[in-house]
């Protein structure tokens, strides 16, 4: 059984559910390079966009559809995270990465998307933790490309070279470098059930008020950082230190009603802020040594899109 290998062109393509089958693993990988699901599925367009402007007798001289698919679509997040730090400048306030739900509460799609479908679902480890991506992000693009596609995606030097270029050796060098931020940047993290009995913790104590609770909670260098975009009130820069961030998450509460509710944030424990049914606020935290280092807060409602529940 043969099918169609793209809207009518007529053409029969045997193959076409090997291609398709690629989808979870493009967009896997467009994520961990981009931080945005938009970017990333957009990206996966693109590249299939391309294999399907090829002639016939090209795609059948690919040996590996896969790898030529994964090879494209690595170029064109490395030209895109190249463009990204312009873009940024312009950017109102901190730019953190989408956080993504788990796949249980993963929502209606927005228009024109295909949220609902399993080949659209980001693959929820470590690798996408809030912390873990935050750190990729302040790489160089080269760096970031040449890690997640060796040290995640396992492609060899000598592959990735053909993407990053120039050589094996400077892409090993690359990863080495990308590598040592990470070891730099991260203490070590909390089991999960840890984690989870701490995000529970400052919950009830954010909504009781208790200050001294937060406190005990959060680290004396613990650090918010809110992403808006200007679409929504946030503090314009990190708010810094334990008792800071204790008294403003006590004067936020006391200035309106919050519903807040544990949900799992890029297979991390995490908190969702809803009003009327909305996702208003998602908070990645990076836990460890039983305190809170980091909170993550994102706001802006571009982000926030597959939040909202059906």
């Amino acid at each position: 059984m043969t099918t169609e290998s793209g809207p009518g062109n007529g053409r029969s393509d045997p193959s076409l559910s090997v291609i398709i089958s690629e989808r979870r693993q493009l967009t896997d990988l467009g994520y961990r390079l981009l931080g945005s699901l938009a970017d990333a599925e957009d990206a996966v367009r693109e590249t299939y966009a391309r294999w399907y402007a090829m002639p016939r007798e090209d795609q059948d001289a690919v040996a590996s559809p896969g790898t030529w698919l994964t090879t494209v679509l690595s170029r064109i997040c490395l030209d895109l995270l190249d463009s990204a730090r312009a873009r940024r400048a312009s950017y109102v306030g901190e730019w953190i990465p989408e956080p993504l739900p788990q796949q249980a509460e993963w929502s209606a799609a927005p228009p024109g998307g295909t949220g609902t479908d399993p080949a659209d679902r980001v693959t929820l480890d470590e690798s996408v933790s809030m912390a873990f991506l935050v750190v990729l992000d302040a790489m160089t693009p080269a760096e970031r490309v040449a890690f997640v596609l060796h040290d995640l995606f396992r492609f060899s030097f000598a592959e990735v070279a053909e993407i990053v270029g120039p050589t094996p050796a400077a892409c090993q060098e690359l990863a080495s470098a990308a590598r040592h931020r990470i070891r730099n940047s991260r203490a070590s993290t909390a089991p999960k059930a840890q984690q989870a009995d701490i995000v529970r913790e400052f919950r009830q104590v954010w909504l009781a008020k208790d200050i001294d609770g937060l406190i005990a909670l959060l680290d004396p260098d613990a650090m918010v950082t809110t992403d808006s975009g200007g679409l929504a009130t946030a503090a314009d820069r990190p708010v810094e230190g334990g008792e800071q961030i204790a008294r403003a998450c006590v004067e936020l509460a006391e200035r309106a009603p919050l519903t807040i509710v544990e949900r799992t944030v890029n297979g991390q424990p995490g908190l969702v802020s809803r009003h009327a049914g909305t996702t208003v606020a998602v908070l990645a935290f990076d836990i460890a040594g039983g305190r809170i280092k980091h909170i993550w807060a994102i706001l802006n409602p571009e982000k926030l899109r597959s939040w909202t529940p059906n």
